[in-house]
């Protein structure tokens, strides 16, 4: 699938460079350059990595979400987002080693091919990356039918299913293997994590769903959240199955965010915040890659 339409340019409207009374980059970046700037591909010494975070990879957090807290709208996340936001979906999957998705929004969105194109997997390659990030399904069940996720019928797909069960799936056209890691019957986020670290797995851009944020966020998983928030009032309640972007029990305490960078498409806020943990100073403005404190 392919689009020869010029890229979106988005209105920078906040950056960390701009947090110490310095100047607003004035230009228009495209998704592409926003994450380019980003550099998550070279991420930052891994002993402070290490020190920060215990072990595991750097992790972003990317979702959608309506004015009033919607993240699907008739069971999709799609009617939420525009084209810019659509297009820095897409950038941010050029720039990770894996992609973490839980089994109901995999199941729901159809996913298919991580990286659609061949000049985003020759970009990938460029950056030193694999051509497709390794696709990381969070199941406890293993209800995984070929039919509702393309993914699996992929022969260039490369998979991975975090998961506290024994079992395995059946023959999937596409490579996958297994990340088994249980804690009281339930899957152990943290140590499957560590294990993908220990797999050379230094990036993880979590695409939801709700609940699975809500295990990542409660566990002080999440390091990066991209929010993409539509000038969009859905309406609805608990009754009507709506979810927020994160679904579940209360976070206690809730997690402190650190606004690093606003962007704007067609009144589409494009949000950009560190998940800051308790006692950790505001992010100094700085150049360069892997994560907190570059200048997009």
């Amino acid at each position: 699938m392919s689009d020869s339409r010029q890229p979106v340019e988005l209105v920078r409207l906040l950056s960390a460079q701009g947090r110490d009374g310095g100047e607003t980059p004035s230009r228009s970046p495209t998704a592409a350059e926003v994450v380019e700037e980003l550099r998550l591909w070279d991420p930052p010494d891994p002993a402070e990595v290490a020190q920060a975070r215990g072990e595991r990879p750097y992790v972003l957090l990317n979702m959608a979400s309506t004015v009033d807290g919607r993240a699907t709208i008739g069971g999709h996340s799609s009617p939420i987002g525009n084209r810019a936001d659509q297009e820095l979906f897409h950038a941010l999957r050029t720039a990770v080693d894996a992609v973490l998705v839980g089994a109901g929004t995999m199941r729901a969105e159809h996913y298919g091919r991580l990286v659609r194109t061949e000049a985003a997997r020759e970009l990938r390659r460029t950056r030193g990356l694999a051509e497709e990030p390794l696709a990381c399904i969070v199941t406890a069940s293993l209800a995984l039918p070929a039919q509702e996720i393309p993914l699996l019928a992929d022969p260039a797909a490369r998979v991975a299913i975090l998961t506290p069960s024994p079992a395995s799936l059946a023959a999937c056209a596409g490579e996958v293997r297994y990340v088994r890691s249980e804690r009281e019957g339930r899957l152990d986020l943290q140590a499957a994590l560590i294990e993908l670290r220990r797999t050379e797995i230094r990036t993880v851009l979590c695409e939801g769903g709700p609940h699975l944020n809500a295990q990542l966020l409660a566990g002080g998983l999440v390091d990066e959240l991209f929010l993409s928030l539509a000038p969009k009032l859905a309406g609805g309640d608990a009754a009507s199955e709506s979810l927020r972007i994160v679904s579940g029990g209360e976070l206690h305490p809730p997690v402190e965010l650190e606004l690093l960078t606003v962007l704007e498409s067609e009144d589409q806020l494009l949000l950009r915040y560190r998940a800051r943990r308790a006692g950790e100073p505001r992010v100094e403005p700085a150049g360069g890659g892997g994560g907190a404190g570059g200048a997009v």
